[in-house]
């Protein structure tokens, strides 16, 4: 019988890089990471705001199933990409193998900046909930304080640095904790916002009930999508499961089913306790005074106590949530600096004695913290990290699926593959892709509006002026001298 950690080892091997991972990462410890990144204790509680002030309820009930429909798709096609290169650079090598350098080169830069701005949302909102929930055991914190925020949100990236630095040999047991976490916890919220409050909202205000607090006319094709915000950044990073594919067990196909199996399980769970949020949400008024932060929900429809506990619930979720966004930041960044693609690529591609990237982690980890620079003046500045996260992740998986759907039956599926699907699922896939792409570089206030009379740059959503400085950075760069020295994959084994 073939050892199956020597069939990987092969199979790493024909892709063009040797094996410097430990293998000790099962299937499901595979599927744990994407699962905790998604983290529906995460993204469905720290973005509510987005989707309830645009949109309401509808953006919610509805909105969630038909969007998590469409990434599910994203996630299928990419899972098929992942099964016949299972790879830590994953989507940028995808777009290397079936494109040309620079698809490599763009893929490469957008989910680097992607999974940058991701861990900061995470962290950010973690801080964010740490503050309000402090300050319901200490009135004397106040969670409005952006400084206070920020300098929490700093010394969390700092702890997830060192966890994945110092910590390297159990992180694979510690997302197996937060996906039992996860489990409990929100069948835990979902039992408690159905079982304590003394009443709740009517089926017919969840699913057609309509709220726009945006500033904006146009409910529908406007406001509405970009309320989707909501579905859109909680279920991604799932992408994870490709950059520590090298560290799996019989990846091509353990890692596919990781990727998928994580959109639709989070899919599901989080419609459920989402559906919870709303018919517990009796106080319209309240919490949209409350700017539609999801606590006002738990606060008006629950004693403090119970309130307290739904809290602690989700603040646990989102820290382990971001150190997986750490972990997987960090084995991206090593892969794509290992093809010298980043500046300082020696230092990225160095691994510890634990054989853990742990300089890409705090590499990651520092570049997380700048572009969250603006939160620090700005509340604004939350949703355009969250919205630069969504258009980087998923920016970069358009690219290899467009490639891949370009190449055909020519494409060499793996072991997981999608049969003949493919040919309308990729269209799919890129379309959604583009269009949530242009929404989320739109402003979300009136105030936002760079030629209006009214605009106030704090207001501004900043995501496209990242996007240019990075990504223009970036294309400057390739036209100058990087085309030059980037042929593709560097290859480190015969």
């Amino acid at each position: 019988m073939v050892n199956t950690h020597d069939a990987d080892a092969a199979k790493l091997a024909e892709l063009g890089y040797k094996q410097e991972f430990d293998r000790k990462w099962s299937g499901f410890h595979n599927f744990a990471i994407s699962f905790s990144i998604i983290s529906i204790l995460s993204g469905c509680f720290t973005t509510f705001a987005q989707a309830w002030n645009n949109g309401g309820p509808v953006a919610i009930s509805v909105g969630w199933p038909i969007i998590a429909s469409l990434i599910m798709i994203i996630g299928l096609v990419m899972a098929e990409l992942l099964s016949a290169m299972p790879t830590a650079g994953g989507i940028y090598y995808w777009a290397l193998n079936l494109g040309k350098p620079v698809h490599g080169w763009v893929t490469g830069w957008l989910n680097l900046m992607g999974l940058i701005a991701v861990t900061a949302g995470v962290d950010y909102g973690f801080a964010n909930f740490f503050v309000y929930t402090a300050n319901l055991f200490n009135n004397s914190i106040d969670p409005g304080n952006l400084k206070l925020v920020f300098a929490v949100f700093a010394a969390t990236l700092l702890i997830h640095i060192a966890m994945n630095i110092y910590g390297a040999k159990i992180i694979h047991r510690l997302q197996s904790i937060n996906v039992w976490w996860h489990v409990g916890g929100v069948a835990a919220v979902i039992l408690i916002l159905v079982l304590v409050p003394a009443k709740h909202q009517s089926t017919s205000w969840v699913f057609t009930h309509q709220i726009n607090n945006s500033g904006f006319g146009n409910y529908w094709f406007y406001v509405l999508p970009v309320g989707f915000l909501l579905t859109q950044y909680t279920i991604t990073g799932f992408d994870a499961s490709a950059h520590v594919s090298e560290e799996t067990g019989q990846a091509t196909k353990a890692a596919a089913q990781g990727l998928w199996k994580s959109i639709a399980y989070s899919a599901v769970a989080g419609w459920l306790m989402l559906l919870a949020f709303l018919y517990a949400a009796t106080d319209e008024a309240g919490i949209t005074a409350a700017g539609g932060a999801s606590q006002a929900i738990f606060v008006t429809a629950l004693s403090m106590g119970w309130a307290k506990i739904i809290l602690i619930i989700t603040c646990v979720g989102q820290f382990f949530c971001g150190m997986s966004c750490v972990t997987a930041g960090s084995r991206m960044l090593f892969a794509f600096s290992r093809d010298r693609a980043v500046p300082g690529h020696k230092n990225w591609t160095k691994l510890d004695k634990n054989h853990n990237p742990s300089h890409a982690a705090f590499g990651l980890g520092a570049a997380a913290l700048v572009i969250a620079l603006p939160a620090i003046w700005s509340a604004v500045a939350f949703f355009a990290v969250t919205s630069m996260a969504v258009i980087g992740l998923f920016g970069s998986f358009a690219i290899p699926i467009w490639l891949r759907w370009r190449k055909g039956d020519a494409f060499k599926q793996g072991d997981w593959n999608l049969g003949n699907k493919w040919k309308w699922m990729a269209p799919v896939a890129v379309l959604e892709i583009v269009v949530v792409s242009i929404y989320f570089c739109l402003p979300t206030t009136p105030a936002g509006i760079w030629w209006s009379a009214d605009f106030k740059l704090l207001s501004a959503n900043y995501t496209p002026i990242a996007f240019l400085v990075v990504l223009g950075g970036a294309m400057i760069w390739w036209w100058v001298s990087a085309h030059k020295h980037f042929k593709g994959i560097v290859r480190n084994v015969n």
